[in-house]
This record gives structure tokens, C-alpha cells and sequence, in this order.
């Protein structure tokens, strides 16, 4: 008896299949680990706090570094994620020759309700595989930020972040890389959400 294995694909063949068409009708897809998964669609206080996050992080980083929204992420072999917000260094180009790689992110954000079981499994552990030093999710469930740094593998293989910190919605935060940037929390959550 065979065994049956998915195909899995590499970031090439993944942008090959874009310039085919196969994402033509419908571009919400990103690859991980060499699977194509289709991304959840957002609730109107994921895309509320999403927005609010962004526009803040505009603002507050200025032309200190790069913010991105909900665009591609190289993390090689086989994988393109599109987080939320993503925090790069400022780069010549303006990433017009590729993504960001993992040596320009500074910060990885997912905004997270339907989708917090696998952002807080399977993208941080990718995350830390890739060797992000901080990953941060708005975990709208709980209502809270939580900050993770320090990746690491485990001993029985996997990984992981060795800090988790968890934020409350009305406290203050700084920007990892940019100790006199700050992120006002109560800027970023939706006030209806403790309702």
C-alpha cells in the first residue's frame, strides 16, 4: 500500500502559479510550509482594529522604518505569509525588487479572532523558526495584546518564543528597535469591543 502525500510547493512555484492565473479570482492565499492555505475572511473588528493599528503605526513610525499592511513576507524555503503589519527597515528599493526578508523585518503583527488558535500555533511557530525576533497578536477574543521574543527551539524539536507578555488595552507599548517610539493601545481597539 502507498502512502498518499500532499504537494507541496516551493515560494517559486507558488509565484509561478500566480503569473498562471491560478489566484486570479481570488487572491486571498498566502503559502506556509509549502501549502497553499486560504486566509480566513475578516470580521468588521479585525478589519476596524487592522486599520486603526496601521494608521498609528504610520504615524508613530514615520519615516523611522517601513510599515506594510497585510502584504507578502519572504521566509525561505517555503514560505510567503502576508501578516497583517509587518515593521521593516527602510530599504533603497522600497521592497520594488522583493519582499521583505527575514533580515528586514523588525516586527511581525497578526490581528487575530477567527484565526487565533493558528496565529498562536502555526505562524509563531513559523515565526520563530524564521528567526523573528518579536511577533505580536492583537488577540481580539481576549481583547489584549501578546507580545512574543525570544525565539528558540525546543528540545524535542518545534518552536517557540521563550517571552510572552501579555498587554491590556488601555496600557502603552514600545516599538521593538525604537525604544522612544510608542504604541497607545486604547488607539488601537475598537472601544465597542468591551462592550
Amino acid at each position: 500500500m502507498t502512502a498518499v502525500t500532499a504537494k507541496r510547493f516551493s515560494i517559486a512555484e507558488y509565484h509561478r502559479l500566480a503569473e498562471l492565473g491560478f489566484f486570479e479570482f481570488d487572491n486571498r492565499f498566502e503559502l506556509i510550509r509549502g501549502e497553499i492555505i486560504k486566509k480566513a475572511k475578516k470580521t468588521t473588528f479585525h478589519s476596524a482594529c487592522n486599520s486603526l493599528l496601521l494608521g498609528e503605526l504610520c504615524l508613530i513610525m514615520a519615516r523611522s522604518a517601513c510599515v506594510r499592511g497585510q502584504e507578502p513576507i519572504i521566509l525561505p524555503p517555503d514560505s510567503e505569509p502576508e501578516p497583517d503589519v509587518v515593521i521593516a527597515r527602510n530599504r533603497f528599493d522600497d521592497y520594488v525588487s522583493s519582499h521583505p526578508l527575514i533580515a528586514d523585518i523588525l516586527l511581525v503583527i497578526e490581528v487575530s479572532d477567527s484565526t487565533l488558535d493558528y496565529d498562536g500555533r502555526t505562524k509563531l511557530s513559523l515565526y520563530a523558526e524564521s528567526g523573528i525576533a518579536d511577533y505580536w497578536i492583537f488577540n481580539l477574543v481576549d481583547i489584549q495584546l501578546e507580545m512574543h521574543s525570544e525565539p528558540y527551539q525546543k528540545q524535542r524539536g518545534g518552536f517557540d518564543y521563550r517571552v510572552k507578555r501579555v498587554v491590556l488595552p488601555n496600557e502603552v507599548v514600545v516599538i521593538p528597535g525604537f525604544p522612544e517610539l510608542s504604541l497607545d493601545l486604547s488607539a488601537v481597539f475598537p472601544a465597542q469591543m468591551g462592550e
